[in-house]
């Protein structure tokens, strides 16, 4: 028999307190500084891979100045309207109509004081877009987001089963490290499955087989 979920676990949302820092120590700094300061830099172009955590930090930021109460807008792949803090992300993704309105908000934003950041996939000088574009984005501070290792990762799971109230045993980390997907959303969309499976059937505690169930892996291949 299996228990219904109420879906009373916490809701999981990016913030500048659960970003695993790793080698992002300078960047994670940097952006809690132009938070707090309305001096210094206020344009960002962060670059990395895909699963480097670029989107994490843009809407970490929009969230964290938004409770500040400062007037804050996120969009992926799209312009939204000029705000005291505006973050585009996968700037790769606008077309020409776009990247003119980007190139029009950024002289915005710049005049105004406001805090605009735009992450790509690769650095400003690289990026395909308009060369005015392109410039422009390497005017300000540009970061490599450095993905995380193994013990990072390890960290942000372990993090992340205690923010849903589930203890999280070193097998249980080392197991899906091994045989999930490299990328941080996978797995930890795969550790959200495992703590709804628990629950479901009354399990007390997580284990490597009940993940193995989870993953779908028959259990001797271990």
């Amino acid at each position: 028999m299996t228990q219904l979920l109420l879906g009373i676990a916490p809701q999981w949302v990016p913030s500048l307190e659960n970003f695993v820092v790793g080698r992002n120590l300078e960047l994670h700094a940097a952006l809690r500084h132009a938070l707090s300061s309305t001096g210094g830099e206020r344009g960002f172009y962060l670059w990395g891979d895909a699963v480097s955590g670029k989107s994490h930090l843009l809407q970490a930021v929009v969230a964290r100045a938004t409770v500040s109460g400062l007037g804050a807008v996120y969009a992926q792949g799209a312009v939204p309207p000029a705000a005291q803090v505006v973050a585009v992300d996968d700037v790769e993704k606008l077309d020409e109509t776009a990247q003119v309105a980007l190139f029009e908000l950024y002289n915005r934003m710049r005049e105004t004081g406001g805090l605009l950041l735009v992450s790509g996939q690769s650095a400003p000088a690289h990026a395909q877009l308009r060369d005015d574009l392109r410039t422009r984005l390497g005017w300000g501070m540009v970061y490599q987001v450095q993905g995380l290792n193994d013990a990072e990762k390890s960290q942000a799971l372990h993090a992340h089963a205690a923010a849903r109230g589930f203890e999280l045993p070193p097998e249980v980390t080392q197991y899906l490290l091994r045989h999930g997907r490299r990328d941080l959303p996978y797995l930890l969309g795969m550790l959200d499955e495992l703590d709804a499976y628990c629950l479901r059937h009354k399990k007390r505690a997580a284990t490597v087989p009940l993940l193995k169930e989870v993953m779908k892996i028959p259990g001797e291949n271990d």
